[in-house]
């Protein structure tokens, strides 16, 4: 019985002609940043090969493959002060210059502009594909997008993200290293400020803040859902100091909202951390600059960033679909946090 040959790749027409992958892709896309020479070259090989694009990436050939698409449903001031978004945007915009291609950046009030932004992107051949973040429960914006056969890379856990290959980390493990953490210092009485309830990772880091406490046998755990801005995360910290069993330690979804609360301990007269530990998401300059320096669930967000618009072209030119677990945020201890007093 004969056997089927093996499927010819972009990574086979790659190696065959001495190039990247990427090459391969700008050369049939007729991208800029390879030469006639080397283009004429992958191209002979592709055909000596029997290798010819993957047909999401042929759909493409009239299209701006050279554009991606990003929306974000955040207030424009927010943004500007959201250092994640900053170095997040900065780690794709890296790779895009390396293909001499471009953002395509635009702000959006909720879900339903964003898939109608979306729509008269991709059919209006403004762009080669997106990077879809920010996911709820059953978003609205699986069917629609997968619909009209938008290739995308989803931010997000790939629970939430309806089949896009995505590109995520593991907060609730990362969660449940900063709880196992501040019960060690000694806290028992231990909240979080989260982000709003609607959104998936939000909800993931709640579930696993509850599991992570109930398993430690922590009675005193406490969450309020607000937003990510940081008058938002200054009045729940406010509410939770205030009670009469008030928390210890502290935890929050981002450091905006953790600065904030550093502010408002400080205001009340309250020692970090003698009095209250703080601890943030996301460790940004602003993270260093506090004092005392805040403690973070760190990770490469620039990296992060770079890693999701790689994944976006793999997908657009068809040499790969896959998810992507990124490596797990993990815990930098300063200042901020520290035995309770007693």
């Amino acid at each position: 019985m004969n056997q089927a040959s093996p499927r010819v790749t972009i990574n086979d027409v790659a190696a065959r002609a001495g190039v990247s992958k990427g090459a391969v892709s700008m050369a049939f896309n007729n991208r800029p940043g390879v030469s006639q020479a080397t283009r004429r070259r992958i191209f002979e090989v592709a055909s000596e090969l029997g290798w010819s694009p993957h047909q999401t990436a042929r759909s493409l050939s009239s299209r701006r493959v050279d554009i991606v698409g990003l929306a974000i449903c955040r207030p424009a001031r927010l943004l500007g002060l959201e250092p994640f978004y900053m170095e997040f945007i900065s780690g794709i915009e890296s790779v895009l210059a390396e293909r001499s291609c471009s953002l395509l950046l635009r702000l959006v009030r909720d879900l339903r502009e964003e898939i109608t932004l979306y729509e008269g992107w991709w059919r209006g051949k403004m762009i080669g594909g997106a990077i879809l973040v920010d996911f709820h429960d059953d978003d609205p914006r699986v069917p629609a997008l997968r619909a009209i056969r938008l290739p995308a890379v989803a931010v997000g856990h790939p629970s939430l993200t309806g089949g896009f290959p995505s590109v995520w980390t593991d907060d609730a493990t990362a969660v449940a290293e900063a709880v196992r953490y501040l019960a060690a210092l000694g806290h028992r009485r231990i909240a979080r400020v989260g982000g709003p309830a609607g959104l998936g990772h939000s909800g993931i880091r709640r579930a696993a803040f509850e599991a992570a406490m109930a398993e430690l046998g922590l009675g005193g755990r406490r969450q309020v859902a607000t937003g990510f801005a940081g008058e938002e995360g200054a009045r729940a910290t406010h509410g939770l100091l205030l009670t009469p069993d008030r928390p210890t330690a502290i935890v929050y979804d981002n450091d905006i909202m953790a600065v904030a609360g550093a502010a408002v301990a400080a205001e009340m007269g309250l020692t970090v951390p003698d009095d209250v530990s703080l601890l943030a998401w996301d460790d940004s300059q602003l993270c260093r600059l506090t004092h005392p320096p805040l403690s973070a669930m760190s990770h490469d967000v620039h990296q992060f960033g770079g890693e999701v618009a790689r994944a976006l072209f793999g997908v657009i030119d068809g040499s790969c679909g896959e998810s992507l677990r990124v490596p797990t945020p993990s815990l930098t201890p300063r200042g901020s946090t520290g035995p309770p007093r007693r």
